[in-house]
């Protein structure tokens, strides 16, 4: 289908019915659907999406409602936001939707796509990263059980709610000085470490152990940098949470014990956050530059919100290079929240972190774009691989992943929302070959924010975490309808669905007995 000669503007798609858009659909396996080429124009591969029956019905009904409204009004249905990243310059492979998808800016949350960095045609695209740059999970076990924590948990939710600045306008506790903000900015967990606030086993279960070396601050705005400057150290808001959990459920014994979970009941802390204003702003700024990137350059998108640069112009690299620190930002953020939750926890039980067993598990990234070689048509190639809301998972010997995980594969961490399930899968050969190593990163929301906060009552949601005997420390109380569990999918399907596709397998479930929220 040919395209309108239009750049940084949306190229006008035909309005087709739901059947027609159908035709362009077919399944593929139980967990796995085509999106043919011509669903979209310009269409360079075809898309893979993964979702099982529980979850397809949410992705067609979504489809269903653009087609019945002929595109006016709204949100890209996510399969359209798959197929127009599926047309972007050097795409190979596929466009790939992961379970917990749902519509976002220019990429769906959920979807990933990887460019050949030899092909001098391919784009970098901030949309495919998100606004919230290295937005991730972090796991720490403890040598506590159940029976220890649970009569005491409504004072550690406090005292972790004490420890760690949570909501929209948080400030850390961290001191920090403009020089200290650049040097966190390029050096990552390594600054951590240094400052004290690290320990240095952590840094090697951290993914990219915890600092990307291509970050130069110089390429990080003002504007970034004073975002970020008060706000190192703190959860905001949002699904962003600190969640003690207990384990639940152990399905591959082998992979648990390697990351010292040995039994049911044993105790974990999880911290979910990213790069704050900071990565925002870095987002925001790298849009602008590249809006006029296209124009100089004749780069046709599908959506406005895919703008994006070669990845070897100035526009590209810079944002690149800003990501990077970005990312070292939000290392640094977690690991000095997993400082004062270590701090919160020995004070509850008068002892230190060490003694409490408080290590990482590992920490993963859900939103960044890196450089990694694959396999593409039998050739190794240097690939940019996007991943928005969704989680790298390299298989067993992979040399990017811990000695200690080379038998098992790395650890995925995927977060569930507020008050439900949260589970560690590990990767797989067959994830690797299939999805360039990625896999789903957590729920993925079923209804909007506003639908959330139209529909929900705060109130009812927190009496019901209470019914469940879960202890919940918020900022602010009004905006927990927006991460109610009925604002978002059924974590278990989502990670059912990469199970049985064999794109990563489940380790541990874990569930929570205490959460602190924005």
């Amino acid at each position: 289908m040919a395209s309108a000669k239009v750049t940084s503007s949306n190229i006008q798609q035909e309005n087709r019915s739901f059947r027609e858009e159908q035709n362009y659909l077919s399944q593929l396996s139980p967990c796995c659907w085509q999106i043919k080429k011509g669903f979209v124009p310009n269409m360079r591969v075809e898309g893979r999406v993964y979702v099982n029956d529980a979850l397809h019905s949410l992705m067609f009904d979504e489809l269903k409602a653009f087609s019945s409204s002929k595109g006016v009004g709204g949100f890209l249905p996510a399969l359209k936001q798959v197929a127009n990243v599926a047309a972007l310059p050097g795409i190979v492979g596929h466009s790939v939707g992961l379970p917990d998808i749902h519509a976002g800016y220019g990429f769906a949350i959920g979807n990933m796509a990887a460019f050949d960095m030899d092909d001098p045609e391919a784009v970098v695209s901030p949309g495919g990263v998100g606004f919230d740059i290295n937005c991730g999970v972090r796991l720490l076990r403890t040598n506590l059980d159940l029976k220890d924590v649970d009569p005491l948990k409504e004072q550690l939710a406090q005292s972790l709610f004490d420890h760690i600045p949570v909501g929209v306008g948080s400030k850390g506790v961290v001191p920090m000085t403009a020089a200290e903000l650049e040097e966190a900015l390029e050096m990552g967990m390594d600054w951590s470490l240094r400052e004290g606030y690290a320990w240095p086993e952590d840094k090697e279960h951290c993914e990219e152990y915890g600092r990307m070396l291509q970050a130069d601050p110089a390429k990080v705005s003002t504007r970034a940098k004073k975002r970020g400057l008060p706000q190192l150290g703190t959860l905001g808001a949002g699904n962003h949470y600190a969640e003690i959990q207990v384990v639940e459920e152990i399905f591959d014994k082998h992979a648990a014990n390697k990351m010292g979970i040995t039994r049911k009941g044993q105790i974990c802390v999880m911290i979910h956050s990213g790069s704050r204003g900071l990565g925002h702003q870095v987002a925001t700024d790298a849009l602008t530059a590249m809006a006029d990137a296209m124009k100089r350059d004749g780069i046709q998108v599908n959506d406005r919100q895919l703008a994006c640069a070669r990845i070897s112009s100035e526009e590209g690299q810079n944002y690149l290079q800003a990501m990077a620190a970005a990312a070292n930002y939000a290392w640094v953020n977690r690991s000095t929240m997993t400082f004062l939750a270590r701090q919160a926890f020995a004070k509850q039980f008068k002892t230190t972190a060490e003694t409490l067993d408080m290590h990482v598990i590992y920490d993963v990234s859900h939103n960044i774009a890196k450089v990694e070689k694959h396999w593409i048509d039998g050739k190794l190639k240097t690939l940019l691989v996007h991943r928005k809301g969704s989680t790298r998972a390299f298989p067993p010997h992979h040399p990017l992943i811990p000695v200690d995980y080379q038998l098992i594969g790395q650890p995925v961490l995927v977060g569930g929302t507020m008050g439900t399930c949260s589970y560690v899968l590990t990767g797989t050969e067959k994830g690797f070959r299939d999805t360039f190593g990625s896999t789903c990163h957590g729920a993925g929301r079923a209804q909007s924010r506003a639908k959330s906060r139209r529909s929900l009552d705060y109130q009812e949601v927190l009496a019901n975490l209470n019914r469940k005997g879960i202890a919940i420390r918020v900022a602010s109380p009004k905006l927990v309808q927006e991460e109610a569990p009925e604002s978002y999918k059924d974590v278990s399907e989502v990670v059912d669905t990469c199970h049985a596709a064999g794109i990563s397998r489940k380790a541990i479930k874990l569930r929570p007995i205490a959460v602190i929220k924005g």
